[in-house]
């Protein structure tokens, strides 16, 4: 109990010094919590990802159409349950800030492949049978104040023209890191009106998503699909979802590195901020110390007022910096442009690891400090000065 004042009094020796240090480590959290948001946000479509799914392309790009022909030949492979087919529809719904994917999709087929899209049964069915209806996520509903029965229209860039979808569906995410913003249209509706506008387009898919028994076979799958297709107009490139979205992390994986980096360094900074502290407090108790040591303190109870010194320092910061994050990182998602991270949470792991981070700083910065002054001879601390 007298080791605890001690230490209290420590802290409040120097009131505006403690009070900078706790400030610069609640900062420094705060900031390691925004940097590893971001980074998790970013890798979100990564952890959504199936391992029961293998993503079929083409295999120049992404960009290039398939033949639907090619459905029937892939579903026909072993160790396939179920294929279905996706297209990047595009579009711009009110103005081009608005940003959600917005796919057409193979009604029949394609909620029976992502099963972690959550519908009613009788929307499903109401999807199904309207050419020009759609589904959308809940986070959709929520921005723009939509309901069942509702028009989106969108002004389309990839496929030209008006289009105006009936909102007749609303799918809620299953797991947290499925993307609860996708607009989701019929691919038979912009079949059909490709067929009436420009034939040429017709009969194209973006990509197919197969659902495999055994994940364990996936690699041995993925390239019969491929040896279906070789040597053909339109070769494929099939590979499991994870890595299909690796893909596309690929084109910005030096940013987010650096971020990746970033946190880390600022867990450096911390420790420097309060390294200092202690090293500058520990050089002004030299003499302090020698006195409790002729008093009868031990080693023991050095460690314990500069070891609990630092520590308490380091957890004050890293409470009230993890407290701060909460309303930092809502208040940088909402200045964000709407729809470019539809999941920008802070994670239990990013809180994990700040906290486990305070908790070293505050070890670490108390070792060369305790050294110190366990090593120092009674009669040197005592004549010290200054």
């Amino acid at each position: 109990m007298h080791i605890i004042k001690l230490i209290v009094k420590n802290m409040l020796r120097h009131k505006l010094r403690t009070l900078l240090t706790v400030l610069g480590i609640a900062i420094a959290v705060v900031a390691f919590g925004l940097l590893r948001t971001v980074v998790t946000a970013w890798y979100a479509g990564v952890d959504a990802s199936s391992a029961n799914r293998l993503i079929t392309r083409h295999s120049v790009s992404f960009i290039f159409p398939l033949p639907l022909a090619y459905k029937d030949r892939i579903s026909k492979i072993d160790g396939i349950d179920n294929v279905t087919y996706a297209n990047w529809f595009g579009g711009v719904y009110i103005d081009k800030k608005q940003f959600f994917a917005r796919l057409a999709v193979d009604a029949e087929t394609f909620f029976d492949v992502y099963p972690e899209l959550m519908i009613p049964k009788e929307q499903l069915e109401a999807f199904k049978r309207e050419r020009n209806s759609c589904v959308i996520g809940e986070q959709l509903v929520q921005r723009y104040n939509l309901k069942i029965g509702d028009i989106m229209p969108i002004e389309g860039d990839i496929y030209p023209g008006r289009w105006e979808f009936v909102i007749r569906g609303i799918y809620k995410p299953r797991d947290k890191t499925t993307d609860p913003s996708n607009m989701l249209i019929q691919w038979q509706y912009l079949e059909e009106r490709m067929k009436e506008e420009t034939p040429s387009r017709a009969g194209y898919v973006g990509w197919y998503i197969a659902q495999i028994k055994d994940p364990n076979n996936s690699a041995f799958i993925s390239g019969q699909i491929d040896e279906q297709f070789k040597n053909s107009p339109a070769e494929t490139k099939s590979e499991t979802e994870r890595a299909f979205q690796q893909s596309f992390m690929a084109s910005v994986s030096a940013i987010i590195t650096a971020m990746d980096v970033m946190s880390f360094v600022i867990i450096g900074i911390i420790l420097l901020v309060l390294g200092n502290t202690m090293v500058m407090s520990a050089r002004e108790r030299v003499r302090e110390y020698a006195v409790l040591k002729t008093l009868g303190f031990s080693t023991f109870h050095l460690i314990g007022l500069i070891g609990g010194e630092s520590l308490t320092i380091a957890i004050t910061g890293g409470i009230i910096g993890i407290g701060l994050a909460f309303p930092m990182i809502d208040g940088f998602a909402a200045i964000l442009p709407k729809g470019w991270f539809p999941i920008f949470n802070l994670e239990p792991i990013t809180l994990l690891l700040a906290s486990i981070s305070a908790l070293m700083v505050g070890f670490l910065a108390a070792v060369f400090p305790i050294q110190r002054a366990t090593s120092t001879k009674i009669v040197d601390g005592l004549r010290q000065v200054g």
